[in-house]
């Protein structure tokens, strides 16, 4: 399968105690997918994803962390092997969201204009979460802007046309 049929939801970050559990630090807002048992795949660098069997799973208590159990991975050593591979689910098992919400990957490298002048202001590099969301913009230059991804200043996601509109305040993108 091609890289867009995968969508990466985490990647093992540690072996956790003695039999085989792993730490994996998410890259999803689903938290469901460390928590429900059923098929994941894992892909280790230079390699081909694996399907495996997700057990069972929780979230550390107050981390972005969650401990899994695959069947297959018996102690920590065979844990150990897998610190570094991607956690994976299929494209198509993307779950459904609200109006006005985006997956990160659909975000990432629309085209971004000026709201008022339509002029290009670069492209979407990347997508931070904190109090708000925030998105990365690297223009022509390659200097990157944050802006808060909000309806305000980005009234207009065009999915279809590959790009999004942000109406800017005064310095927004001369910093």
């Amino acid at each position: 399968m091609a890289e867009q049929d995968w969508i990466i939801i985490g990647q093992v970050v540690a072996a956790q105690g003695l039999k085989g559990e792993v730490r994996i630090n998410p890259s999803t807002d689903f938290p469901e997918r460390f928590e429900v048992p059923g098929q994941r795949w894992l892909q280790l660098p230079n390699q081909d994803p694996q399907s495996v069997e997700l057990e069972r799973g929780r979230q550390i208590p107050g981390k972005n962390l969650f401990v899994v159990k695959f069947e297959h991975i018996q102690d920590r050593t065979q844990a150990e092997n897998i610190r570094g591979a991607k956690v994976l689910v299929r494209a198509g098992d993307r779950p459904e969201l609200e109006a006005d919400e985006y997956h990160v990957s659909d975000l990432i490298g629309l085209e971004v204009f000026d709201y008022n002048t339509q002029a290009k202001l670069g492209i979407v590099s990347d997508l931070y979460t904190a109090a708000q969301d925030v998105l990365e913009v690297t223009d022509a230059n390659q200097k990157k802007h944050l802006v808060p991804f909000v309806k305000a200043i980005v009234p207009v996601v065009d999915l279809v046309e590959n790009r999004l509109e942000v109406d800017a305040p005064p310095g927004l993108f001369e910093i």
